[in-house]
């Protein structure tokens, strides 16, 4: 089969590589139909690690995905082959401390698609997962939208983490796939008011059309100054999503005393900083937000049933043997890019 593999900082292959097989019971092979390209893959491109993880060349990233089922183990009861599925691409224990606390998204022993030293990602024709990993999705549901139900989990998942949101008064600051998944999460959960950042006005425009309250692209005007123009009292939530020490300032500088600071972005570098002065006289609470824990059917069912319309995040397409161009495109952010999606078909 053909996979498509980082080979150093920047560059990637075409390899020809045997096709996995079974090795348990509960396994299910699946032939990919469609890959988004994820901020988290590019980092691994662009720098080849993040944080501890550290990739180890050559190595496929690529963790959002869907396909057909093309085998199953001897032990798997819920799938059968021919079944259209969206990947969860976390594979936890199910029998460490976290995982009994029901918390498989921070298993001791979690392994993760595309994640350098756990497993290989999905920018392969055939992949592996155990059962638990594959959600069936229904026929009228493509399969570019059962990728997107993987990012799509992380804002449910967020939202969740925020608490009751009906009513609040929320700032989303980076409107990548990320921060659009957020704002359709804050949507349905009933957030008074949503401001979205970015410096990408393609990308503002997507939010504009996905329900944000208000955009402002902090390449040119002073996004904290408009918002507390119209926020008077300030905010009660901001997603930090886009990894920048100057968005977290920006945070701060908007919650009201008693607000939350949720931080879902990953950064390239390894330590923030913040202002004690105001965290600590607003008593700002700082909530991290680790992938998602739950939430992945749920996406899916959202997208499926028509409530968060996700088509149009898809702004460029390209083939397997053309993957590169993506990542470049990705990193780059360039040409208005929000989600380039690698087609299988």
């Amino acid at each position: 089969m053909k996979s498509m593999q980082l080979t150093g900082l920047r560059r990637m292959e075409l390899f020809d590589v045997p096709r996995p097989d079974i090795r348990e019971d509960t396994d299910v092979v699946i032939r990919m139909q469609a890959v988004g390209v994820c901020g988290s893959d590019v980092h691994y491109y662009a720098t080849g690690k993040i944080g501890s993880q550290v990739v180890q060349y050559p190595f496929p990233v690529g963790h959002e995905g869907a396909g057909y089922v093309a085998n199953v183990g001897a032990g798997v009861h819920s799938l059968r082959v021919g079944d259209r599925v969206a990947i969860e691409p976390a594979m936890p224990c199910g029998a460490c401390d976290q995982c009994l606390a029901g918390r498989p998204h921070t298993c001791r022993r979690l392994r993760f698609l595309g994640c350098p030293g756990q497993a290989g990602g999905c920018l392969s024709e055939y992949i592996v997962m155990p059962q638990g990993s594959c959600i069936p999705i229904p026929e009228a549901m493509s399969f570019e939208q059962a990728a997107i139900s993987e990012p799509l989990a992380i804002g449910l998942y967020a939202a969740q983490l925020a608490g009751a949101m009906q009513d609040k008064h929320v700032a989303i600051l980076g409107s990548g796939p990320i921060g659009l998944s957020v704002l359709a999460a804050a949507r349905l959960a009933g957030a008074a008011t949503v401001h979205v950042t970015d410096r990408i006005d393609e990308r503002l425009a997507i939010a504009r059309h996905s329900g944000a309250t208000a955009t402002y692209n902090v390449a040119r005007e002073d996004a904290v100054a408009g918002i507390a123009a119209a926020e008077p009292l300030l905010l009660d939530l901001v997603f930090e999503c886009c990894g920048r020490q100057e968005a977290l300032d920006q945070a701060i500088r908007l919650l009201k005393p008693g607000g939350t600071l949720l931080i879902i972005g990953i950064p390239e570098f390894s330590r923030f900083s913040f202002p004690v002065d105001d965290l600590r006289r607003k008593e700002i609470c700082i909530r991290n937000v680790r992938r998602q824990n739950g939430c992945d059917r749920e996406a899916v069912r959202v997208i499926a049933g028509g409530a968060v319309p996700v088509d149009h995040w898809i702004t460029h397409r390209f083939k397997l043997p053309d993957t590169q161009k993506a990542f470049d495109l990705v990193a780059g952010y360039r040409d208005g890019v929000m989600k380039a999606m690698i087609d299988f078909s």
